[in-house]
């Protein structure tokens, strides 16, 4: 068994995994199914959000590399590969871009391994590490991405599970401030709302029994990441909302881009 195999815990519901369940994927475990679907029966909706969060991910990349002339994605948090990934939206637009992925869920960086494999022309690699980071994340990523070339940070439902205000808007300022300007941030967050009591129950079900843990802040609160960059239209809005191919429901995620 490997050092990253050893680290798969299959006894307690995880983030990724459930994520994975609730958009079709496979690569999910009896304890994730279970917890999936009591949220879900919580909050009925929430398969509803993990799909519209993965399609924001692929409008806001096609936008970058195809609009802003982005070749440059530092992917954190990055999930369970599944379709449409970072690297292979953005080297559908241009083949040589590079895409750095970041992540330290074990069962994570064991797929990415052999799923997130890009073209020829471009290249494509991944990092164990955590969010909080900063230091390790930079220093690894310098090694494949040209820092002092514009680079888009993706952080998609991932400073969630840093539950403290002031430490979570530090993180996202330090890796933005070590970019260079032309740099964009994406970013995605589960919010709170008055009229969205299902999802603060569903949050409070997975608080008590998921790992890790999760935070949510209020849309004006998941706004204030983007606090010294400007921000692309349509702003911080549901990420349903953000320039959308097709009408669709607001959901209880909040997304932006915002250029440095």
């Amino acid at each position: 068994m490997t050092d990253i195999e050893s680290r798969i815990d299959t006894s307690r519901p995880h983030t990724a995994r459930i994520w994975n369940y609730w958009t079709g994927g496979k690569d999910n475990y009896p304890v994730d199914r279970e917890a999936g679907d009591r949220i879900r029966e919580l909050h009925p909706g929430i398969g509803a959000y993990a799909k519209a969060d993965r399609l924001f991910l692929g409008r806001a990349v096609r936008h970058l590399a195809e609009h802003e002339g982005i070749r440059q994605f530092l992917d954190v948090g990055t999930g369970l590969p599944s379709a449409d990934n970072t690297h292979e939206v953005a080297q559908r637009v241009a083949p040589d871009a590079r895409v750095v992925y970041v992540d330290n869920d074990p069962l994570v960086l064991a797929h990415a391994r052999a799923l997130l494999v890009g073209t020829p022309e471009g290249r494509t690699d991944y990092l164990d590490a955590d969010l909080r980071d900063v230091d390790t994340i930079l220093a690894a990523a310098a090694k494949t991405l040209d820092l002092a070339q514009p680079v888009a940070l993706m952080l998609l439902g991932v400073v969630i599970f840093v539950e403290d205000d002031e430490e979570s808007y530090a993180i996202v300022r330090r890796l933005m401030d070590a970019l260079a300007p032309g740099s964009h941030l994406v970013l995605s967050h589960t919010v709170t709302h008055p009229d969205m009591a299902d999802v603060d129950a569903a949050v409070a079900f997975w608080n008590e029994h998921g790992t890790p843990r999760l935070t949510q802040r209020t849309p004006a609160a998941v706004a204030r990441y983007f606090d010294g960059l400007e921000l692309l239209e349509p702003g911080v809005v549901s990420c349903s909302a953000w320039r959308p191919e097709t009408a669709t429901p607001d959901v209880a995620m909040y997304a932006g881009v915002g250029r440095k």
